[in-house]
Formats: C-alpha cells, structure tokens, sequence
C-alpha cells in the first residue's frame, strides 16, 4: 500500500463537526476521544458541549436571532481527500504521520497545464479542533447559532470571500455576524467586498477581528524565507525535507502569505523581487505582483468592525534587509504573531489583552467579550483600546533563525502527550526571541 493509502488514526479522528461534538456532549468515545484530544482538553470540551447542545433545545423553541460564522485563520482547517464510501478521508493536514514520511510536499497547489490532468484536490475537512471548537461551543453556550466556516487556506484570499459571499448570500438567517481569527479577518473583509451592495447585505451587523492582521504580519516574510518557527518545527519531524525544500516545494506556492505581506514602507517594499535576499528561500516574483494591492480590495472598515488585539509577547515588529538575509527586529508589542499596529482599523473600536495569537480564539475571556460585543457592541471585559509596550528590542536573523530550528529529531520517539504538546506549540515563539538578561555589573573594587 502506498502511504497515501494507509488509514493513520488521525485519519480515523477526523470526524464531521457535528458528529464529533454529539459524541462530546453525549459521552460516548470517551476513550477514543480523551485519548486523542487529551483528558484535560476532552473535559473542558465535554462541558462546553453539554452547555451548547441545551442552548440549542432552548433555541429551537424561540425566534431564530443571530447567526455567526466564525472564520478561522491560514492553516486553521483540516485538508485532505475522500476515501471510498466508509473508509475514513486521508487527512494530509495536519496529521503528522504523514509529515514524518514527506507528504507535506502534497499541499503544494496543483498548476494546471494543457492537456494533464490535475491531482486529486485537497478538501477542507473541518477546523482544528484544538484551535476553534471551543470558541464555537462557547458562544453556542450563550445561544448563538454558530457556522464554524472551513475553507482551503492556501489559496487566494479574494477568490475565498467571493465563497463565503455566495454562502452568506444563500443563508436565510435574519441577521449574520463574521468573526475572524487571523487571516480569517481578511476574510470576512473580502467577503464583504463581494456581499457589501448586494440586496440583503445589511443583515451583517457585526464584523469581529481576533488578531488580524490588517496590516499584514512579517510571520509571512518568515514563511516565504522558512525561518517561521512552525515551517521550521515542521521540517524537524520530517525525515524527508528540511525547511528550505519544503518551502520551496510547498508554501512558496500559497497566494494568501503574500496577501499576509505588510504593506510597502519607505524603506522597503516587499513586493518588489529585488528587496529580497538572493540566497536561501525566495517567494515567487509572480505571485508578488499579483499580491500587490491586496489590502485595497478588501471592504473598508464601518460602524460594525470591532478588533480585540493580543498583546505583551515577543513578537517580529520589525525587518530589515542585511546583505543577504532579513534582520527582524523584536519587541512585545504584538502577540507573537501579528504586532499591535498591524491588527487595528483606523476609526475602529479596539480591545486587547495580554494574549498570544493561536490561543486567542481559545481564551475564555476572548469568548466572553464576543458575547458582549455580539450583543450590545461594547464589553468592560477586555482593555478598551491597545497599549502596545514594545519593552526592550532584541534582533535575529534568517541565518539564527536556521540555526535553532533546523535540528531534526524523533517523531516516534516521543510520548503520546509529548506529541499533542508538540503540535499544540508549533507557533510558540522560539528561544531567541527571548530576551537576555543583561549581566550584573561587576563592583570596581
């Protein structure tokens, strides 16, 4: 059998939404469940399950009220291709006995030629369960009626709002919410750019940003160089490629990071091939030029934007070309991923909290500010607006950045909670961000 072909049990895990939280809420597959997810994560999931599936009984006895679709981020669902009929699909992403053998190389987006036929076509599969099903039940809990929308994050952000547009087009719903975790924000702008003077549009009363990055995220530049640390933790479990191949063979091919680009500044325009570093990872010059303008085409910011920033981690603010590497500058005033100034809206009303980015859509504090802003527009939650304390600076460079996440090692070497732990953490910042203590000063004596 090729590798393709063998059914892994996180193929056998990747369960339709709904089945998986009955299966939650009621209590069977605990062992298969708890055992996947962690007993811990099982629990908490458990609870908010039984709390959703009650507010839906209520809810299906009164007037339909607002509807939210919560729109995950780049990489925030599952992708893979159906088996035949009762065999579970073959999830590529995110399984990681498929990374071990090299497979990620199969997220590579097919280009079509005359006269060959493409690839079978990678399928949204769901969410990360880890990343948003909590969020999903917890706003369930308070009697939302929740779309937990999946969509293939690899491909042009644009072409991905013109779906969601004709979703929320064909969706009776009196009134629709949109709430985006990371580039799942854009998305909803994009969405909105399609759906924003179509009859019906004004259903739309609230559009909620969690960590997005408006003004693009030099994450992005990271990835396109294969100094991300997730591009980076993936290549270390992969006994096939190192990062630079897999970014050559895969994410260099994916239009949404060069629409995560930061804007052009008077110092360097990421969009122009030349300002890039000749050696190492190079993003394609093509789709550079099609990214350009991006941001322009999105639907402008109104009286529904609200944005809820992370902040206090220590995250890249900042880039510079050095002969040939980037130099990233280091602060926190971010949340790991998307820096402070990136994730507002001029005229928008901002919330933050000290918060890093993936486990922004898991906060409970996050879902309990939703809940207000969802209902009256305003929460005491969540700081009203963001104070970004950049602290002290501290730099590395693409080679730095190489040289701590280039190491492989073991897959299988690992414990089962090790390795949940290491999937869990793939955008934990690495050491070097971390601040060094200046050392103590010596007395004269």
């Amino acid at each position: 059998m090729s590798s393709a072909a063998k059914v892994s049990v996180y193929d056998r895990m990747c369960w339709p939404e709904a089945e998986l939280e009955r299966a939650l809420a009621n209590g069977t597959h605990r062992r298969e469940l708890a055992a996947y997810l962690g007993g811990c994560e099982y629990a908490t999931l458990a609870q908010l399950a039984r709390r959703s599936q009650a507010a839906r009984r209520r809810r299906a006895h009164a007037r339909a009220g607002l509807k939210i679709y919560l729109l995950p981020g780049i990489l925030g669902s599952q992708l893979g291709t159906p088996r035949s009929a009762g065999q579970p699909p073959d999830l590529l992403w995110i399984d990681p006995s498929d990374i071990v053998k090299g497979r990620l190389t199969e997220l590579r987006l097919p280009r079509v030629t005359s006269g060959n036929s493409p690839p079978q076509a990678l399928q949204p599969l769901g969410a990360i369960v880890y990343s948003y099903l909590a969020l999903k039940l917890r706003l369930g809990a308070a009697g939302f009626d929740v779309v937990l929308y999946d969509y293939d994050w690899r491909g042009d952000v644009l072409t991905s709002g013109r779906a969601l547009a004709a979703r929320l087009a064909s969706d009776d719903a009196a009134q629709l919410a949109l709430i985006g975790h990371s580039m799942g924000a854009l998305l909803a702008r994009a969405a909105l750019a399609h759906y924003g003077s179509s009859a019906g549009a004004e259903r739309i009363t609230r559009v909620i940003g969690i960590g997005a990055p408006h003004g693009g995220s030099i994450a992005a530049v990271q990835a396109l160089r294969s100094t991300y640390p997730i591009v980076g933790r993936l290549a270390a479990i992969d006994r096939v490629h190192d990062a630079q191949t897999l970014t050559r063979l895969a994410f260099r091919g994916f239009m949404s990071l060069y629409q995560l680009l930061p804007a052009p500044s008077a110092t360097l325009d990421l969009y122009d091939p030349g300002t890039w570093p000749r050696t190492g990872a190079r993003p394609d010059p093509a789709l550079l030029r099609a990214a350009r303008g991006f941001a322009g085409q999105l639907a402008a910011p109104d009286q529904r934007f609200l944005s809820i920033v992370g902040t206090g981690q220590r995250t890249v603010t900042g880039i510079e070309r050095r002969g040939q590497q980037f130099r990233y500058q280091l602060s926190s005033a971010g949340d790991g991923t998307v820096a402070c100034c990136c994730a507002t809206l001029p005229g928008v009303r901002n919330y933050s909290l000290r918060c890093e980015h993936s486990e922004l859509p898991r906060s409970e504090d996050v879902a309990a500010a939703l809940v207000d802003l969802l209902h009256r527009g305003r929460t005491r939650r969540l700081r009203e607006g963001v104070i970004a304390r950049p602290g002290r600076s501290s730099y590395v460079t693409d080679a730095g950045l190489r040289r701590e996440l280039g190491r492989k090692f073991d897959w299988y070497g690992l414990s089962i909670g090790l390795r949940r732990q290491y999937l869990n953490r793939l955008n934990d910042p690495p050491r070097c961000y971390r601040l060094r203590q200046p050392k103590a000063a010596v007395k004269k004596l």
